[in-house]
């Protein structure tokens, strides 16, 4: 009876062996399934106008002693500000943003200096406004301080006005949104064609915005347009079921 006990046990212990190398070696199976994913992009555009201008105007005055240049350079800095005025643009708008003082008799090339133009004194005006219109108009105008006497730098970097577009944060949900979206279509359709479902995301990037000019115009930088197209592309992987 006692052997027939051991030999029971010993099937029983037997078998759960038996059952637990199985049960691992399914487990281990199924531990080295490989992880179906798929990674996709999704892109939101919109089209938007510049909401802030700032327009730098850089001009130039010389003269024989500093205080004949400094004269010439308050009657254009006078003729820059009455132009503005007449624009339609309030004083707070008009900022002077440096005052530089150049003696050219104390420079390498002194001995080349006409004595008329020994000091030159350049003013850096700066004029902002939300009204990008205005500025616009104001700046295709020009014309009329070249006829004032004003004799701009030539400093062709910070020629004419630039346009920011600053509400970027009321488009940020909707665009997110609309680019997640398209991102889950597209890998809808890659698992339509792979036989599969999607399934939860695994990894999201929600990329970064962008704020772009509409028209890419060579050797123009995109501040100067003032059509500007804000653009984001969100990059998320799934899991395929």
């Amino acid at each position: 009876m006692q052997s027939i006990s051991r030999i029971l046990a010993a099937l029983l212990v037997a078998i759960g062996l038996a059952l637990a190398g199985w049960l691992g070696g399914q487990a281990l199976i199924e531990s080295r399934q490989p992880i179906r994913t798929v990674t996709v992009k999704g892109l939101s555009e919109r089209n938007v106008t510049a909401d802030l201008a700032y327009w730098p105007i850089k001009f130039v005055a010389t003269g024989p002693t500093l205080e004949d240049a400094r004269a010439q350079l308050e009657t254009s800095d006078a003729a820059v500000r009455d132009f503005l005025t007449g624009a339609g643009f309030p004083q707070d708008s008009m900022q002077v943003q440096n005052i530089l003082v150049e003696d050219r008799l104390a420079g390498y090339n002194a001995s080349n200096t006409p004595d008329m133009a020994r000091f030159v004194l350049t003013e850096e005006f700066m004029v902002t406004s939300n009204d990008v219109e205005a500025i616009a108009a104001a700046s295709r105008d020009i014309g009329d301080l070249l006829r004032a006497g004003v004799v701009f730098s030539s400093d062709s970097y910070n020629a004419g006005p630039s346009y920011i577009f600053t509400a970027l944060n009321d488009l940020k949900t909707d665009m997110l949104a609309e680019a997640t979206q398209r991102a889950r279509e597209a890998a809808q359709q890659f698992a339509e064609e792979a036989g599969a479902e999607v399934g939860t995301i695994q990894t999201a990037n929600q990329g970064v915005f962008e704020i772009l000019a509409a028209v890419e115009i060579p050797d123009q930088r995109s501040e100067k347009q003032m059509d500007k197209k804000v653009r984001v592309v969100t990059t998320i992987t799934y899991f395929l079921e």
